[in-house]
């Protein structure tokens, strides 16, 4: 086959997906106190997530010494959400204050309000766009809690930087929109 820039010019949509255009939606529990003004804020300082993936698991059959392989079950790996920092914590403040109803620092058991998998698991979105503002595909994660909210490094020698972390997050499985 020969190299045709034409043809790849050709088949590449416009001028293809961007991964720096994106927004994703985090609604916290009615629980987590400033979880409405959190969710509200990760909108915009959600600076790096993924658009998710999964996997199908191939089960191993032999027969006669032959491995035969048929389809298993589907699985969904954790979510990565990188957030900055701002001065007044209220994102980082509501993922501790999730996380913490979810099994406390002190106590060791989970909080009244979070007592069912309906109390402390939300939905979240990510939507990636187009070049022109126009929303290219919609993923709907459902039933989806923190797992890991990772440290802030301090550092003496982190001049004109912005401090920022990741949180990992737990889901039963995600929702494509394929209408666009």
């Amino acid at each position: 086959m020969a190299f045709n820039v034409a043809e790849f010019r050709a088949n590449m949509l416009g001028d293809g997906a961007r991964p720096n255009l994106f927004a994703v939606t985090l609604v916290f529990p009615t629980f987590v106190t400033g979880g409405s003004a959190a969710g509200t804020k990760t909108t915009f300082l959600a600076k790096a997530a993924q658009l998710p993936g999964s996997s199908i698991a191939a089960v191993p059959m032999y027969y006669f010494g032959r491995e035969l392989k048929f389809a298993g079950n589907r699985t969904f790996g954790d979510w990565t959400l990188t957030v900055i920092n701002d001065e007044d914590f209220s994102i980082r403040n509501a993922l501790e204050r999730w996380s913490n109803n979810i099994n406390s620092h002190v106590t060791n058991v989970r909080s009244g309000n979070a007592k069912a998998p309906n109390q402390y698991s939300v939905d979240a979105t990510v939507q990636q766009y187009g070049k022109a503002g126009d929303i290219l595909k919609t993923y709907k994660f459902v039933g989806m809690f923190p797992v890991d909210i990772a440290p802030i490094e301090l550092d003496w020698g982190s001049n004109d930087s912005i401090e920022e972390y990741s949180a990992t997050f737990a889901y039963q499985w995600w929702e494509a929109d394929t209408t666009n």
